[in-house]
C-alpha cells in the first residue's frame, strides 16, 4: 500500500498539483491505526479527498509548511498522539530525552505547545487557508483550562492557535463533514453545528439555545467560578443529552457543540479496515525507525471509550465513557492480515483498548439515554446494568489463535482487576491467565488509602485485595503463575506524606517492590486537575491536598519505591518529617 504523500514527488506520482487537505502531525508519519493523523488521512482519502502529510515539521522557518503548497481546503493541524507538554516535559518539568513518537527515539523534533505553532505557521506560510485543530491536545484544552507547566489558567488552545474550527474526540466523523461543507462552498465561518466541534464567535445570536459558563477572565482569577465551569463542562458529555457551551474570552465566545454520537460497529469495522501500510514511512529506515511503533506494530485496537472516569484520566474528555466495539469478523480479518506479513513471527502482541476487558460492554441506556449523569458505571461497584463481554471475548480470542500462522495472542493493554474480582469473571480470567498473558498482567491498584482512591475515582483496597485472591485461586487451577505488574501513582490530590508512607508500609507487607511508578501530571480539563488547581473538589466543595513542592514529589515517590537504595535519603527525611523514625527498620531503610 503506497503511503499518503509527504511532498511533491509523491503528488506528481498521484497526479496532483496540490491536496485538498494537509495533515500537519507532531508524530513522525506511521501509517498504522494506532496514530490518528493516519486514521484521519486515509477515512478523508476513501471519503473521495486527496490528503498530504507533513509531518514533525521545522518550525523555525516555512519550508516544511510550503513544501507541498497550499490545500484546496484546509490545514489539519495536531500535535500528534501525545499532548505536546507531556511528550515534551516529564512530571518534574525537566526536558525528556527521548520522543518515541519521533525517528531514532530523537526529542526535539516538536515544539512546545505544538497546535499553537503549527497552526501559527500554517497562518504565516497561507494566511487565508483554513486551520482545523485536532487531536488529544485539542480535545483536553477545548475550554479555558489550567496548565500545569504554566501554574496558570490558560485560554482555549482555539484562541491562541488563531484557527477556525477545533474538533475534540476521536474526530472521523467530524472531519468529513468539514470537508464536506468546505468543498461544498461554506465559508469557515459558518461552519457551525457540527458535533464534537468548537468555534470561536463574536456573539450567540446564531444560537437558538446554549449555556454559558465562567468566562476565561473568571475562572483565571476566580477558584469558585472555576469549579463551576469544570462542573458544567463535564455535565456536559453526554452526546445523548448535552447542551451547547460557550465561554467568553475578552469580547468573543468559544463555542462547543455536542459530543458526537457514538460510531457504530459498522463504522469502526470500516475504519480498521483500511488501506492502511502498517509501517513507519520509508524516509525513517536509516534513522532508526519509530520506537513507538515497535509496541503496536501487531496489535489489534478491539474498541474505544473507557466506563471507569477515573479523575487522572484524559479518556472521558476525549474518548468518551460509552464503549464502542469491532465486530469479531472484523478484528479476525485483522489478525489473518497480520498473520500473511512478512515479518509476522508468530504473536499478535495485544488486543485491547483503553481498558482490555470492556471489548463488547454494553449498558442498555447508551444507545437511546447516553450514560447516567449523576452516577458511575464503575464506582463503589460495577453497576448491575453494564454487560461485560467476557463471553464474546474468550470466543474471539480462541478463534485468532486458530488462525494459520498464529502461535499466540497476548493481551499487554491493562485490566479493570475490579470486574475481574468476582466468581462471574473467573472463566474469563482463567482463560487470559492460561493462554493470553505473556507472563505479565498489567493492573493499575494506584494506591492503597481509600480517601486516595475516592479523589482518583478508582475501587477501594479491598477490592483489589478480592481481585488478588481470586487471581491465586485461578493460578491454582491453572498451574501457572501470573505475574502481576501493578502501576501506581505518587502525590496525587488527597495524598501527602503521610498517605504515601502507608501504601510503602503496604507494599512491605506484601513484599511488592513496585517498578511502575507515575509522578502526578494534572493533565488539562481532567478531574484531577481540577482538584489540583482549586485545592476543592467541584461537586462536594470539600477541601483536597495536594503536594505542590518537587521535593513533596520527589519524597512520595521514594516512600512508594523505598527499596530503591538511591531514595534512602528522601525516606528517611520524610519519616523524620512524619515523625516515624521508627518505621525506617521496617522499610529497610
Amino acid at each position: 500500500m503506497d503511503f499518503l504523500p509527504i511532498n511533491q514527488q509523491d503528488l506528481k506520482k498521484r497526479g496532483l498539483s496540490e491536496p485538498d487537505i494537509i495533515i500537519i502531525t507532531g508524530d513522525a508519519y506511521v501509517d498504522h491505526p494506532s496514530y490518528g493523523a493516519a486514521i484521519i488521512g486515509r477515512i478523508l482519502e476513501v471519503e473521495g479527498f486527496s490528503v498530504g502529510i507533513i509531518a514533525q515539521p521545522n518550525w523555525r522557518n516555512l519550508d516544511d509548511f510550503k513544501k507541498l503548497g497550499r490545500p484546496k481546503l484546509f490545514f489539519a493541524v495536531t500535535s500528534g498522539n501525545v499532548d505536546s507538554m507531556v511528550s515534551n516535559y516529564t512530571a518534574n518539568k525537566r526536558l525528556r530525552s527521548s520522543d518515541d513518537y519521533s525517528p531514532g527515539g530523537r526529542s526535539g523534533l516538536r515544539p512546545d505547545r505544538a497546535l499553537i505553532v503549527y497552526a501559527n505557521k500554517a497562518r504565516e506560510a497561507y494566511r487565508d487557508c483554513p486551520i482545523v485543530l485536532g487531536g488529544l491536545e485539542a480535545s483536553l484544552r477545548r475550554f479555558s483550562h489550567y496548565d500545569y507547566w504554566d501554574n496558570d489558567v490558560r485560554r482555549s488552545v482555539l484562541v491562541d492557535a488563531k484557527a477556525d474550527i477545533l474538533v475534540y474526540g476521536m474526530g472521523e466523523s467530524q472531519i468529513v463533514e468539514i470537508a464536506k461543507q468546505l468543498k461544498n462552498g461554506a465559508e469557515p465561518q459558518a461552519l457551525n453545528n457540527i458535533r464534537g466541534t468548537v468555534v470561536i464567535r463574536k456573539n450567540l445570536d446564531f444560537l437558538t439555545e446554549s449555556k454559558t459558563i465562567p468566562s476565561f477572565e473568571e475562572i483565571k482569577d476566580d477558584k469558585n467560578k472555576y469549579n463551576l465551569a469544570f462542573r458544567e463542562i463535564y455535565s456536559q458529555m453526554n452526546p445523548l443529552s448535552a447542551k451547547i457551551l460557550a465561554q467568553k474570552h475578552a469580547d468573543r465566545f468559544v463555542v462547543q457543540f455536542p459530543p458526537a454520537y457514538p460510531l457504530t460497529t459498522e463504522d469502526l469495522d470500516r475504519i480498521y479496515g483500511l488501506n492502511y501500510a502498517r509501517r513507519w514511512h520509508p524516509s525513517y529506515d536509516k534513522l532508526g525507525g519509530v520506537k513507538g511503533f515497535e509496541t503496536v506494530r501487531f496489535s489489534i485496537i478491539s474498541h474505544r471509550g473507557c466506563c471507569g472516569m477515573c479523575s487522572f484520566c484524559s479518556l472521558y474528555m476525549h474518548q468518551g465513557r460509552i464503549i464502542q466495539s469491532r465486530s469479531e469478523e472484523s478484528i479476525l480479518e485483522e489478525a489473518r492480515l497480520l498473520s500473511r506479513m512478512k515479518d509476522f513471527k508468530g504473536t499478535i502482541t495485544d488486543i485491547g483498548g483503553p481498558t482490555a476487558n470492556l471489548y463488547q460492554a454494553s449498558c442498555s441506556r447508551w444507545p437511546n439515554d447516553g450514560f447516567c449523569d449523576n452516577k458511575s458505571c464503575l464506582n463503589p461497584s460495577a453497576c448491575k446494568n453494564l454487560k461485560l463481554g467476557y463471553k464474546e471475548s474468550i470466543q474471539l480470542y480462541k478463534k485468532i489463535a486458530e488462525i494459520p500462522g498464529v502461535k499466540h495472542v497476548f493481551i499487554s493493554s491493562g485490566f479493570r482487576y475490579d470486574l475481574l474480582a468476582d466468581e462471574n469473571a473467573e472463566e474469563y480470567l482463567t482463560q487470559i491467565c492460561k493462554f493470553n498473558i505473556s507472563g505479565q498482567m498489567k493492573v493499575a491498584p494506584e494506591h492503597v488509602v481509600d480517601s486516595v482512591l475516592q479523589s482518583m475515582n478508582k475501587p477501594y483496597v479491598l477490592t483489589y485485595e478480592k481481585f488478588l485472591r481470586q487471581l491465586d485461586k485461578v493460578n491454582a487451577k491453572t498451574k501457572k503463575k501470573t505475574y502481576l505488574v501493578n502501576y501506581f501513582i505518587a502525590s496525587h490530590p488527597s495524598s501527602g506524606l503521610k498517605e504515601a508512607l502507608e501504601l510503602a508500609l503496604y507494599l512491605s507487607r506484601r513484599k511488592i517492590n513496585p517498578e511502575q511508578i507515575q509522578d502526578f501530571i494534572p493533565l488539562p480539563m481532567t478531574f484531577a486537575s481540577c482538584l489540583y488547581c482549586t485545592g476543592v473538589n467541584p461537586f462536594t466543595g470539600k477541601a483536597v491536598y495536594s503536594a505542590k513542592t518537587f521535593k513533596e514529589r520527589k519524597m512520595q515517590r521514594a516512600l512508594i519505591q523505598h527499596k530503591n537504595p538511591k531514595n534512602r535519603q528522601l525516606v528517611r527525611e520524610a519519616l523524620k518529617i512524619l515523625k516515624a523514625q521508627h518505621l525506617a527498620a521496617v522499610l529497610k531503610v
